[in-house]
């Protein structure tokens, strides 16, 4: 096997792991159940899903201006993607938005069987 060939397959392996991540991220923003566990999920996800993605098409493009600026993009996102979901979270603690407990669940179902 030569060395393109093996370039080949690590961009395939990132590329692929990046969209597991992408996709396991928008199912935990559909199917979490408030905005801080979906701002946890999405914050974490995403980020290593783009950065796996991203550094894939840097090994598919070698040495070269656009693999420059594409580490450019992989930096920036490292630090913008989980600076926003910050930002998100205290913002939504700021306006006293109420985190999901198993507790209000299970007062809703009660409340439900007795009507």
């Amino acid at each position: 096997m030569d060395l393109q060939h093996l370039l080949n397959l690590l961009t395939i392996i990132l590329t692929a792991a990046g969209a597991f991540f992408l996709l396991v991220g928008s199912v935990g923003l559909l199917r979490l159940p408030d905005f801080y566990t979906r701002t946890h999920a999405t914050g974490k996800a995403d980020t290593l899903g783009i950065m796996l993605v991203i550094t894939g098409l840097i090994i598919n493009q070698g040495i070269s201006v656009n693999s420059a600026k594409l580490l450019i993009i992989v930096a920036f996102v490292g630090l913008t993607n989980p600076t926003a979901t910050n930002a998100l979270a205290r913002a939504a603690y700021h306006l006293r938005l109420k985190p999901w407990f198993k507790k209000d669940k299970q007062k809703k179902s009660e409340k439900k069987e007795k009507e």
